[in-house]
């Protein structure tokens, strides 16, 4: 599984109104600079975000950018899947409406579990675990494993 620069930036992005919530709306400049964002690529994903309910905005001097709801109300996996469409897919079409027969039907079966797994991991995990570095003990587990980022 690959996450996209439009899905990581898009979490980052959502992480920073998280941790900004008392301050107002925070501007798509602000959001950018503050994490290392390009600006433009970032407006385009602030919108999507909107217009999947994740964001809220005002215009004018004070406006800006906010999260239309309490950070641990909002899995990373909602903010990917307003920007990046479906967890995971094969060739763009979601595992259980996928068909295979003779020796490959066996891969049905597979790809239904990883989806189950990257499913459970990213909406077991909200803006509000993130910011706070409170990983649930499972996924804290996982990362600490000796072969979580190296290859075989």
């Amino acid at each position: 599984m690959r996450i996209s620069a439009r899905a990581d930036y898009a979490v980052r992005a959502a992480l920073q109104l998280a941790a900004s919530r008392d301050d107002g709306p925070v501007t798509a400049e602000a959001i950018a600079d503050a994490q290392d964002i390009p600006h433009k690529f970032l407006e385009g994903i602030l919108n999507d975000m909107r217009r999947g309910g994740l964001v809220t905005s005002r215009r004018g001097g004070n406006g800006g950018y906010r999260l239309a709801r309490p950070a641990a109300s909002v899995s990373v996996a909602d903010v990917i899947r307003v920007v990046d469409g479906p967890l995971v897919s094969v060739r763009g079409v979601r595992p259980p409406d996928l068909a295979y027969s003779g020796p490959a039907a066996s891969l049905l079966p597979l790809w239904i579990a990883l989806r189950a797994n990257v499913r459970e991991i990213l909406d077991g995990v909200s803006l509000a675990d993130l910011e706070a570095s409170q990983l649930p003990d499972e996924i804290t587990e996982l990362a600490e494993r000796p072969d979580a980022w190296t290859n075989p």
